[in-house]
């Protein structure tokens, strides 16, 4: 089995790709080995990952808060219905997904909000490859229930107890060779292939291997799902995969 993780920026030359060769035994040690991981993923290339591995980890929010699209909507027409406030709170409920603020209480990481941060520009390239993989026919349901896992790297790794915010950044290149070895330790079974240098030498990259490896443990039963009460929201706004920490 091929699982795909996708570090999503706005424009592809920050964009990381990973593939993960994965053997037949599902259990805690299932082998992993990193088949190629690039700098530089175009659409062409996120969209031919997608179709051919089995499921994909995509670093980025796969859709909008339902309450800040239908503020959209009714300020752009104008039947805005005049708010009792427009305090903090307020601002919030519009800013966030269902899912980040589960994020929040359950790893106490918040996620960065798409509707009012420059990750926007990375979702809104990711909604025009969606777009474009479902006239392929790929099933591409934000909530998981397809072939892709949204994925939020920071929170998996507090999730597992390793270092997850100070990794990133050209400076921060010693941080992130300690977290190599700590996820070579968390999972030994995961072969670098050659790779490990390129994660070090830049974070894009092992975020790439990241989400591969939570798409994986998502796959294998080991990640939360939206709970029943969520699951509509979900199929909107779509649905951060955090592995259990237990």
């Amino acid at each position: 089995m091929r699982v795909a993780g996708i570090d999503l920026a706005a424009e592809a030359d920050r964009t990381g790709l990973a593939i993960l060769n994965v053997g037949e035994r599902e259990s805690l040690n299932t082998q992993m080995t990193i088949d190629e991981l690039l700098l530089g993923a175009d659409d062409h290339a996120i969209r031919n990952a997608i179709t051919q591995a089995g499921r994909t980890g995509i670093d980025v929010p796969l859709g909008w808060p339902q309450k800040f699209v239908e503020f959209v909507s009714d300020h752009a027409s104008g039947n805005l219905s005049a708010p009792v406030t427009t305090d903090r709170e307020w601002r919030r409920e519009l800013a966030l997904r269902e899912t980040d603020r589960s994020i929040q209480r359950c790893t106490g990481v918040w996620p960065l909000s798409v509707a009012t941060e420059r990750i926007a520009y990375a979702a809104m390239r990711w909604a025009g490859i969606e777009a474009h993989l479902r006239a392929e026919g790929v099933s591409v349901a934000r909530d998981g229930s397809g072939v892709v896992y949204e994925v939020y790297p920071a929170a998996a790794l507090k999730a597992w107890g390793l270092q997850h915010r100070g990794y990133k950044g050209q400076k921060n290149s010693e941080v992130r060779h300690q977290l190599v070895d700590d996820l070579s330790a968390k999972f030994p079974n995961l072969e670098w292939n050659g790779h490990r240098d390129l994660c070090v030498a830049d974070d894009n990259a092992l975020d790439a291997v990241l989400a591969a490896i939570i798409a994986l443990e998502a796959y294998l039963g080991r990640c939360e799902p939206a709970p029943a009460e969520l699951k509509s929201s979900a199929r909107r706004e779509g649905w951060i995969w955090v592995p259990r920490n237990d």
